[in-house]
């Protein structure tokens, strides 16, 4: 299985016994009779997300395309072997919903179905694939989440003060973002490279995006605003995630830029004198 990112569970349990907290707080507050809209929205957090979570999964299945060997073959078949490379004991649903010229896609879940939405700018015309390891490695990284549990109603039950806390809880975030992408890279590493140029250029301009370059920045933009920028952000930011794909050595970067010195995206690490030199890095070879 791909690794999971190292700050991933230690930024979790914090976050839950937070979030634990402000949950005992708020129903001690109203048996003393203290009653405001926060209070009623924490107290109503199991409720409130099992019926968000319910809508946004009917909102899927009576609006979205559900990908199967007729309709989106080429998705449908990437998330059935993605599915199956983590272990999986069952693939999830998979939609593609209209873009609108939007990249984007997400997984979540209800009860125990998971699934999957990609939008529909990831797919050209007849439903191929307009860059296929771009969206192998984009749908490898939804079926992650997955995967990882981040889809799971408990976590998101744990994790519901996120948003009351902008930077711990955002950290926690991108830290399940490097795990998604550690299974994106697993499933399809040499989609790694035109999955970062669509997201920064758009699905036309996607090869005209050079991937060292714009990872090379990511060690030679410095300063607080780019620090704050990454901080609040709920997904790192690209040129540190193009970083963390290029250099699989090391966990993606959650706090400070990286320095100087990564390898090539898909280059062998540096190998003992007199070792034979070694095949390309995969996720399986690495201490991720």
């Amino acid at each position: 299985m791909p690794a999971r990112h190292s700050w991933e569970i230690p930024l979790l349990t914090v976050v839950v016994l937070i979030t634990g907290v402000a949950y005992l707080l708020a129903f001690l507050l109203l048996v003393l009779g203290a009653v405001n809209e926060y209070i009623l929205i924490l107290v109503g957090a199991p409720v409130l997300i099992w019926l968000g979570r319910g809508l946004n999964y009917s909102r899927q299945r009576v609006n979205g395309v559900k990908m199967s060997p007729t309709q989106f073959p080429e998705g449908y078949r990437m998330v059935q072997e993605a599915a199956a490379r983590f272990g999986m004991a069952a693939a999830p649903d998979a939609y593609v919903v209209l873009g609108n010229g939007q990249i984007n896609a997400f997984a979540s879940g209800h009860g125990f179905r998971r699934y999957v939405v990609v939008y529909s700018d990831l797919f050209e015309v007849s439903g191929a694939a307009r860059e296929p390891d771009a969206l192998a490695f984009i749908i490898g990284h939804e079926v992650g989440h997955i995967a990882a549990g981040h889809a799971s109603y408990w976590r998101q039950l744990g994790m519901f003060g996120v948003p009351f806390l902008p930077i711990l809880g955002n950290s926690l975030i991108r830290s399940q973002e490097y795990t998604a992408d550690n299974h994106g890279y697993c499933h399809r590493p040499q989609g790694a490279a035109p999955a970062m140029g669509t997201l920064a250029a758009g699905k036309y301009l996607n090869t005209s995006v050079g991937f060292d370059e714009m990872a090379d920045r990511a060690a030679q933009e410095r300063g607080f605003f780019v620090w704050m920028v990454n901080a609040m952000a709920s997904h790192p930011v690209l040129t540190w995630r193009m970083w963390a794909l290029r250099d699989r050595s090391s966990h993606g970067r959650l706090f400070w830029r990286p320095g100087p010195g990564s390898r090539p995206l898909d280059q062998p690490p540096p190998q003992p004198p007199g070792t034979p030199g070694g095949q390309p890095v995969t996720m399986s070879k690495i201490p991720r």
